[in-house]
């Protein structure tokens, strides 16, 4: 099995290397925040009631993903958000989180606000799927 590379000095291939990584930095000593992962849908009467559209509690009928960061003592001016398809990474002067994504998302659409309250950042990302007979819409 050989690959062929526009390089011949290069020793993997671009995807080879998993999107993110170029995020990761080991020897950075800010501490990881704790976050929370839940994942939203959308139902109606037709599926709560009749079943109709063939949704069910699983992930894989859901339309969101919802992270909850908590962050403690940060305002929200000193909190760097970025997202990718498959990566979320977010920089505050005391902590860092690099989160690979369970799903694809569509990083354009998604939406973060700042309840400053709870001291928590709630980052809600729509998922990307492929159109199949449960995510039809």
């Amino acid at each position: 099995f050989q690959v062929k590379s526009e390089n011949k000095k290069t020793i993997w291939n671009t995807e080879e290397v998993p999107e993110g990584s170029e995020f990761d930095d080991t020897w950075d000593p800010r501490e990881k925040p704790e976050y929370e992962i839940s994942f939203k849908q959308h139902v109606g009467t037709e599926d709560v009631f009749f079943g109709m559209t063939g949704k069910d509690p699983s992930t894989a009928c859901c339309e969101d993903i919802v992270i909850k960061i908590k962050l403690p003592e940060t305002k929200y001016s000193d909190i760097t958000l970025d997202i990718q398809d498959k990566v979320l990474d977010l920089r505050t002067p005391k902590k860092k989180l690099l989160l690979h994504l369970p799903y694809p998302v569509n990083s354009k659409e998604g939406r973060a606000r700042f309840l400053s309250e709870e001291e928590i950042l709630e980052v809600t990302l729509r998922v990307s799927r492929k159109f199949d007979f449960i995510n039809f819409s």
